[in-house]
């Protein structure tokens, strides 16, 4: 979360631009992935109950999610030459699923084992 937050909130001067990056959309793939990691990490202590509902873990993602949008907010009010982005709220929300697909894999896993 906190290495998250420190690369959400560097100066927009900072980051390298290659034109390559801004063709594949490089910046939507890093929200992804921080995003699904994020929710993974969140949700895997999770798991070690075999009577877990999967809405637990649709929880976490849906906290990983509140916490992009607040990043959103916070790059536009106190991050230097840096803005709010909803594309970057919609890759943060498909990294959490991602999470969410990953948790309920891993979480299956362990109910055969």
């Amino acid at each position: 979360m906190l290495l998250i937050f420190i690369l959400l909130i560097l100066p927009g001067s900072d980051i390298p631009t290659v034109d390559f990056f801004e063709i594949i959309y490089f910046d939507k793939w890093v929200h992804i992935g921080l995003f699904a990691v994020l929710t993974i990490l969140w949700g895997y202590p999770f798991l070690k109950s075999k009577l877990l509902p999967v809405t637990t873990i649709v929880f976490v993602a849906v906290i990983a999610i509140v916490y992009g949008i607040i990043m959103e907010f916070v790059q536009k009010y106190f991050a230097a030459s840096r803005s709010f982005d909803i594309t970057d709220i919609f890759a943060d929300s498909a990294g959490a699923v991602i999470g969410i697909l990953v948790l309920i894999k891993i979480r299956k896993h362990l109910i055969k084992g």
